[in-house]
């Protein structure tokens, strides 16, 4: 993986520090143009939400069910790029005690969360930004971001030693929302009329996994500033446990933006740019953004599930044809990630940058 930096190339500011100290008017490094602010744009119809799916429906005994269900996948993967799913097979106290674990993380003493300050050379660690690029427009939210796959690449003692359970919570999680995972790259290549394992095979047979946990801190211009800028997600897919008590998440659908509510013990699935690129632009990658507000903080757990990081992603063979020829040229999940790392979110502009030439 490219090592664009070694240090960050501005001083980091905790953006939960700023919050805490009491300030009236964000810093102008945090106001987002007009255009981007979450005020200009409210959804049309605030009781729409994403699709919400009941995973144990594809495997009853009756094939009606297990069809509409199929139907229902594909629809919001092609449609949305979003959608909730329960009865997934994660347990909802480990769920809950996971999330617990890192939003006590995040009140421990700046000192002891500085222990674990991260570098843009891995990203792993404790963070307050994301792209690299000096002077580019910052985001409301601190991080803590970890490898769990490949295993050369996971180092507990890198992982938060406080709270103590910490370590062991973050380990189990992983490993039950890894299978998720690999539940639903099954639905997606059966779905999209390819062998169950197809998709599989195309991320290398040796996933990339991690994890990001998120912090929201309260914001005294919530107008005026993002939690996450708008982007879709780079990587393969992006399972999210949500803070349910606090709604955040946007996501754009048909030119608006849809404040997701979020269903108690659920993930919030979306596809990632490289399942995009390997289904031909069947299913979508959609730009999604977080609001941030001034009377409650915020904490949620992205689940990073993405190729191996230099296999060459390309649509595949079975979804080129004479109507819809290859809409991507080949590049590895390594050389793509490099532009998001610079740059930091960026609506949909590098996906779209790797569309073939006509």
């Amino acid at each position: 993986m490219m090592n664009c930096l070694q240090m960050w190339p501005e001083p980091v500011v905790r953006v939960q520090h700023l919050s805490d100290s009491g300030i009236r008017v964000i810093p102008e490094r945090y106001v987002k143009k007009p255009s981007e602010r979450p005020s200009i744009s409210e959804p049309v119809d605030k009781e729409i939400n994403i699709p919400v799916i009941d995973l144990q429906n594809l495997y009853s005994d009756e094939e009606s069910l297990r069809q509409e269900t199929s139907s229902l996948i594909y629809d919001a993967c092609s449609k949305w790029g979003f959608f909730q799913v329960v009865n997934h097979g994660v347990s909802h106290q480990l769920m809950a005690a996971t999330r617990e674990v890192w939003r006590q993380f995040f009140q421990l003493p700046l000192e002891l969360k500085q222990q674990y300050a991260n570098s843009p050379a891995t990203y792993e660690g404790y963070g307050s930004r994301l792209g690299v690029e000096k002077g580019i427009s910052l985001d409301w939210s601190d991080y803590f971001f970890l490898h769990y796959l490949p295993m050369s690449l996971r180092d507990q003692t890198k992982w938060p030693s406080v709270p103590d359970s910490c370590r062991e919570l973050v380990a189990k999680y992983s490993e039950e929302v890894v299978k998720l995972g690999g539940k639903l790259m099954k639905i997606f290549s059966v779905t999209l009329g390819l062998r169950e394992n197809h998709l599989e095979q195309a991320f290398g047979g040796e996933i990339g996994a991690c994890l990001r946990a998120n912090y929201y801190p309260k914001c005294p211009q919530p107008d005026l500033t993002l939690g996450i800028s708008s982007h879709s997600d780079p990587g393969g897919m992006t399972l999210l446990l949500p803070d349910e008590c606090v709604p955040g998440l946007q996501v754009r659908h048909a030119n608006n933006w849809i404040t997701v509510k979020p269903v108690p013990n659920a993930f919030i699935v979306n596809i990632g740019d490289q399942i995009q690129v390997l289904s031909n632009a069947t299913y979508k990658s959609v730009e999604h953004r977080v609001m941030v507000n001034s009377e409650k903080e915020r904490v949620s757990l992205a689940f990073f599930y993405n190729p191996k990081s230099d296999v060459l992603i390309k649509p595949v063979e079975e979804l080129v044809t004479e109507d819809k020829p290859a809409l991507y040229s080949p590049m590895t999940y390594d050389e793509y990630r490099v532009h998001i790392r610079i740059r930091g979110p960026c609506g949909k502009s590098q996906v779209e940058s790797l569309k073939s030439p006509k």
